[in-house]
């Protein structure tokens, strides 16, 4: 069985007009077009949908059963069409931890008071989960904190970012400048590796170091936070990440003898994914 939608909206048409002649003036259809797909739906149910009475079509018992389904199907259809019309598909976004917890949710405030009934679907990762989820096609677009050095991969530069030494209240490093040596034997406590702000960490502060003493890595900022202002160590987070810490005097900058720390986010996707309207709409938002 082969019932097109077509085959319906005459049907529906007809249904409503009671005669072929005004069903296909309202469907700009020849008369013959559509009386031959009525016929063809007819055969194809395999019973009669109007009784002939005269010229005239009065809708029977088979009829009455199959309009509300038609009617519910053609609306669907109409609700597909107008979907895709307006390119409003659901959006896959991947951001690394910092980005996805910190910057994220203020631009999805915005784009969701202009557009609240699109589908949004975000996950939070580190950045060589975003890599590779982007890799393989599993989200549209990523938002990560360190470059991207995978060939299939295009890295744009998105925003940059200020990261900052930081202890807690009671620290001795926070009464001036202190040294690279004094930093090094400091116990650290960093993000995990494969993290975006591990990898810049790395070679912006660390490698500037004679040596480290690593207390811990944990996977989130949240948890180095908190262990820092519990004396467990000093770390060196986003200054977005520590800003309301900052602020209440729960963690106190530590002054580093190193030029400013400043990193380039990125905004990655694959070199073979189309920008649809609807992505690049919400990359609007996503602009500083």
């Amino acid at each position: 069985m082969h019932i097109t939608l077509r085959q319906l909206e005459v049907f529906t048409e007809v249904l409503k007009s009671g005669s072929t002649t005004q069903a296909s003036q309202r469907l700009a259809l020849s008369q013959s077009a559509v009386s031959a797909a009525l016929t063809d739906l007819e055969g194809q149910l395999g019973v009669q949908l109007f009784d002939r009475v005269g010229k005239r079509l009065v809708v029977n018992e088979h009829g009455r059963l199959l309009y509300p389904r038609a009617l519910a199907l053609l609306e669907q259809a109409t609700d597909i069409e107008q979907l895709f019309r307006e390119d409003n598909g659901a959006i896959r976004v991947f951001a690394s931890s910092t980005i996805g917890n910190y910057i994220l949710p203020e631009v999805i405030a915005r784009y969701r008071r202009d557009f609240p009934e699109l589908p949004l679907d975000m996950s939070v990762g580190n950045s060589q989960e975003v890599i590779n989820a982007v890799t393989d096609f599993r989200v549209d677009i990523g938002l990560i904190e360190g470059p991207c050095h995978t060939a299939d991969i295009i890295a744009e530069p998105w925003l940059e970012d200020e990261l900052v030494v930081f202890g807690p209240p009671d620290s001795p490093f926070v009464q001036g400048e202190v040294t690279l040596k004094q930093l090094a034997a400091a116990p650290w406590i960093l993000r995990e590796q494969g993290s975006g702000t591990r990898e810049i960490v790395d070679y912006l502060l660390l490698s500037h170091l004679p040596e480290i003493h690593l207390g811990m890595e944990l996977g989130n900022s949240e948890a180095i936070k908190h262990a820092v202002r519990h004396g467990l160590g000093i770390s060196c987070l986003s200054r977005r990440v520590i800003a309301e810490q900052l602020e209440s005097g729960k963690l106190k900058e530590i002054n580093v003898p190193l030029p400013k720390m400043v990193r380039t986010l990125w905004r990655i996707r694959h070199r073979q994914k189309h920008l649809s309207s609807a992505l690049q709409r919400f990359l609007r938002y996503c602009q500083p």
